[in-house]
């Protein structure tokens, strides 16, 4: 029988999703052993997408296969207690047999995050990155909206990807900022119906250049060329979240996940 997971994870010392040959800690790696110990047998967890080393999940979506007399909804609290702190699964239920977490990806929704600040802050710096100057906001907005639709996203891919398109929709970016004590938060919610390699890490780099003064000259040849020379540098992984995954069918007792 298939299951359906939502997993939430914190990336910081993980070498991404995706297993490694090479024995580094990976989040598939950590659900694996889980599942293994709970069924009883090797059991393979495939995700909705792979994130990179260091990069958060808030809701993750994955799915197993697997022969049990566990009802669906307490496979999650059995992974739980066999996961290692910094992975949880929040729910599980049954899915269809023919549902794949990845192929079946209608919309995902990253955040980006970072602060300006006079020094790093330790309790937000785990999560977010910070830069010394405060960017424009309505410079960030322009930025946003030359992205959104459909475009060959070519030039926001880091090498060694092996995509057959570069093509990608963009259903909506959203920038917000809110003062803190010792700085001031930004968040870049970006949803698209799929993101090429470092996309959303590349994509907040070159708006956060443009809120800084850089012009959006660049963003819109890079667009046309699909040439990555234009834009700005990538920015750190710990600051981009999986916040969301949505399908078609419903999950875990509702439509939206």
């Amino acid at each position: 029988m298939r299951y359906a997971l939502m997993v939430g994870y914190d990336g910081t010392h993980f070498s991404g999703w995706q297993r490694q040959k090479k024995g580094e800690r990976t989040v598939q790696g950590e659900m694996e052993r889980a599942a293994e110990k709970v069924f009883l047998c090797p059991t393979r967890v495939v995700a909705s997408g792979r994130t990179d080393a260091g990069v958060h999940a808030l809701k993750q979506v994955c799915h197993l296969d697997a022969e049990t007399s566990l009802p669906a909804e307490k496979i999650a609290v059995c992974l739980n207690l066999v996961l290692p702190p910094d992975i949880r699964v929040y729910k599980s239920c049954t899915a269809p047999e023919t549902f794949d977490c990845t192929r079946g990806t209608k919309r995902k929704t990253y955040c980006y995050r970072f602060y300006t600040a006079e020094t790093e802050i330790p309790v937000l710096s785990r999560y977010a990155v910070r830069i010394s100057e405060a960017p424009c906001l309505d410079l960030m907005r322009q930025a946003a909206d030359m992205v959104r639709g459909k475009h060959d996203f070519k030039a926001f891919c880091a090498a060694g990807s092996s995509v057959k398109t570069t093509e990608r929709t963009i259903f909506d970016v959203e920038i917000g900022a809110q003062t803190e004590k010792l700085g001031t938060m930004y968040e870049i919610h970006v949803t698209g119906d799929g993101f090429l390699y470092n996309m959303v890490r590349i994509l907040a780099g070159e708006i956060v250049a443009v809120g800084l003064g850089k012009g959006t000259e660049n963003l819109k040849r890079a667009l046309e060329t699909g040439e990555r020379s234009l834009l700005s540098k990538t920015m750190p992984a710990k600051g981009l979240m999986l916040e969301s995954v949505e399908y078609d069918v419903p999950l875990f007792g509702t439509q939206e996940v």
